[in-house]
């Protein structure tokens, strides 16, 4: 095609962008010849095909083998040291911990909390018995403590009589004597 074919088409195209966005959005007289501009360019890019953004390289703020230190992660994105990444990533960047590993290029391993942190959360968690199944002699112990801890009526109530209907101790009166 010739420019002079297509040309006329890009500023009637043109026209009724630039009217649309005008009735809809206020727009001062001075900028509506920028605005007219902008959008035949954009027009005429795209029917050259030149509507691809350049790829932007990604550039970490910290190199990507200094972010992990023995006591804090830091932030490709920003910066920051953290002892755990997650929720940064996710209240910060609304990101996934496998979103950022994507985002970067980081591999399936790389870790989202602090060595120094998980060793101790890890010891933490092993003094308590966090994680452990209960060892066949320690059920009994169990079961004991339980029988232990439950309360002394229900011993009272075995040697109670049964629902039925019983006599009223004396002085008593029933409604039924009433």
């Amino acid at each position: 095609m010739s420019e002079s074919k297509t040309s006329p088409s890009y500023i009637e195209l043109c026209a009724e962008i630039v009217s649309a966005y005008v009735s809809h959005n206020s727009v001062p007289a001075a900028d509506l010849p920028v605005l007219l501009t902008s959008v035949h360019a954009a027009l005429a890019k795209t029917a050259q095909g030149q509507h691809e953004e350049p790829k932007v390289e990604l550039v970490p703020a910290v190199p990507v083998r200094k972010s992990i230190t023995p006591d804090a992660i830091i932030c490709l994105e920003d910066g920051k040291s953290f002892k755990s990444l997650k929720r940064h990533l996710r209240t910060t960047y609304d990101m996934t911990p496998e979103q950022y590993r994507a985002k970067w290029s980081l591999p399936a391993d790389y870790p989202m909390v602090a060595p120094n942190y998980a060793k101790a959360r890890s010891e933490l968690a092993k003094t308590m018995g966090l994680g452990q199944q209960r060892r066949k002699g320690n059920a009994p112990v169990v079961a004991a403590a339980n029988d232990a801890a439950k309360p002394k009526r229900a011993a009272a109530k075995k040697n109670a009589p049964s629902d039925e209907m019983t006599a009223p101790a004396k002085g008593r009166r029933t409604k039924k004597a009433a």
